[in-house]
């Protein structure tokens, strides 16, 4: 008999499968890793820094929502990721390869998409207009990541779920 974890992984395999496979159109496997980039954190600091041309009393409060954000979402990230200890679907599946290198060695949850989706939702909540495209570039980093073969749909799921959590309890925190 199949346990949930069992069904799960089951169906994370096919659409696993299925996506990485999308990456034969020439747009998708030139556009994947660049997607995937821009969720690394290196740019994140410079958000503050910019939003401090736009509006400095939004940047300052921006930037302290943002350090509570990463402050519980880090932590979050780290303890489930080498607590579950999931393998990346390209070191299981013979039909999945890596197409980056991960940062670390296991998959769940997504600390690109978590990290994007702090993102997201930190700047929807300062500027509602650009909700959309932002939650749009966050789920394609989520989706950048099983194209390249290195996260499963669930973890992808978590990811969301991790970062958009961190994001509205700092701003619960910091308004």
């Amino acid at each position: 008999m199949k346990t949930f974890v069992d069904s799960v992984s089951h169906w994370d395999h096919i659409f696993t499968a299925a996506i990485f496979g999308l990456n034969g159109r020439r747009f998708l496997g030139l556009a994947m890793p660049w997607i995937s980039h821009s969720g690394n954190g290196y740019y994140y600091p410079v958000v503050p820094v910019a939003l401090l041309l736009v509006d400095s009393h939004k940047a300052w409060t921006f930037f302290l929502a943002a350090l509570f954000a990463f402050g519980i979402e880090l932590p979050l990230y780290k303890l489930l990721k080498n607590g579950i200890k999931r393998d990346r679907p390209c070191e299981v599946w013979s039909d999945v390869h890596g197409r980056v290198s991960p940062s670390d060695q296991f998959s769940f949850p997504s600390g690109h998409t978590a990290a994007a989706f702090v993102m997201a939702t930190l700047l929807s909540y300062f500027f509602p207009l650009l909700s959309m495209p932002l939650f749009l570039w966050a789920l394609l980093v989520g989706f950048s990541r099983i194209c390249l073969g290195v996260h499963y749909p669930t973890d992808i799921l978590a990811g969301m779920v991790v970062g958009l959590l961190s994001a509205l309890s700092a701003l619960s925190i910091v308004l």
